[in-house]
């Protein structure tokens, strides 16, 4: 019996040093993580060369770590991350060119330098609320920042999978009518961009801004309509070409009428995209897709049937420019007068005047009342 006990003191024994090492290595291993830490945060690190790290506009905490990290200033993109989080330094960060130095910088400085706006060359490009895909890409070109080609390309083609509103875009095999993939995406806004990124980056601003638009709220709104984003920018590309202005609502609440389940007039028939009626008509067709292609007898025949608002029933196959905010809520909410409530028609004459109908006949009289004041104008000149 006592060599028994002998033996199982001796085996408790072996536990208890094996358990003993095992403490040790874990102290070992944690001190050496907070030696790490410590000596990264304060930058005790060996002095290296000087850097220059370019942070592109509208990049985020982990996107600016990265930055660092790959020019040598930090070594870990975590510790740098967690204790921006923790100084609540985030929205502080700028962008631009920055010159720090390798291994030595302590967060404190580097939190110090990004925080102050560093002077980059940059270019400001304003995109007015309806401006096309191909204008934007024109305005970039004429910028300086790159071509209106490579710009067009790039939102097209390019992968932007990291924005949440990009999952809903179709891709061009699922929207073979569609025009253009990037058209409505493009937010409008004024832009800084830095001279010399990449065409990416550029794309990327636009994207950034929209994907930042469109909150919870109005994707839980979409599902609760049975609506798809592409037909909610598609609807707020008419409300912005028709209106843009205090009538939103209004316009909108039209064009819902006209498409909802049974309406006597499902077509949008809007002159801002069909049938060439007129050269001062702002024609989607006529004006963007025809030169496009070559000219208006090039354009694909699948792409006139699927964006002529005339013929075609319903939404066509995209937006036809890139709406502003105040277009999209109104798509999505509309808030009308009491005149354009039941409304499937309206028409404006050029004093800004709305006239809103519910039956073709009124509407008619409506066109006469709108021509009447236009021609009383005319004569004035």
């Amino acid at each position: 019996m006592a060599q028994k006990s002998s033996h199982a003191a001796r085996k408790k024994g072996g536990v208890w040093k094996i358990l003993l090492v095992l403490v040790v290595l874990l102290a070992l291993a944690v001190g050496g993580a907070l030696l790490f830490a410590r000596n990264e945060i304060s930058g005790n690190g060996r002095p290296g060369a000087e850097v220059t790290v370019s942070i592109p506009q509208g990049s985020g905490v982990s996107a600016i770590a990265q930055k660092l990290k790959d020019a040598g200033v930090i070594r870990s993109t975590y510790l740098f991350r967690w204790y921006v989080g923790q100084k609540g330094a985030a929205s502080k960060l700028q962008y631009g060119d920055f010159t720090l130095q390798k291994s030595a910088c302590s967060y404190d400085a580097i939190i110090a330098a990004l925080s102050t706006y560093a002077k980059a060359e940059t270019v400001r490009v304003t995109i007015p609320e309806g401006t096309t895909a191909i204008a934007i890409a024109q305005k970039m070109e004429a910028a300086g920042l790159c071509s209106a080609e490579d710009f067009l390309k790039e939102a097209n083609e390019g992968d932007f999978s990291k924005y949440a509103f990009w999952q809903y875009v179709p891709d061009d095999a699922d929207a073979p009518d569609r025009f253009m993939k990037c058209e409505g995406y493009l937010f409008p806004e004024t832009y800084e961009f830095l001279k010399d990124d990449t065409v990416h980056n550029y794309v990327a601003t636009f994207y950034a801004q929209f994907d930042a638009q469109i909150t919870e709220e109005m994707y839980a709104e979409l599902e609760k309509q049975a609506m798809t984003l592409p037909e909610l920018i598609t609807l707020a590309s008419f409300v912005q070409e028709e209106a843009g202005n205090s009538q939103d609502s209004n316009v909108a609440q039209v064009f819902r009428n006209r498409l909802a389940d049974g309406s006597p007039y499902p077509r949008l028939q809007s002159n801002t995209s069909s049938h060439i009626q007129s050269d001062d008509d702002n024609n989607y067709l006529w004006n963007w897709v025809a030169p496009y292609y070559g000219g208006w007898d090039k354009i694909p025949e699948n792409i006139v049937a699927a964006y002529d608002t005339y013929s075609c029933t319903g939404l066509p196959a995209g937006p036809i420019s890139n709406p502003g905010l105040a277009a999209i809520k109104a798509a999505l909410t509309p808030e009308p007068d009491e005149a354009a409530k039941n409304a499937y028609f309206f028409v404006t004459d050029l004093k800004g005047s709305y006239y809103y109908a519910h039956t073709l006949s009124e509407h008619n009289a409506n066109c006469k009342t709108a021509a009447a004041v236009n021609k009383s104008m005319n004569t004035e000149k």
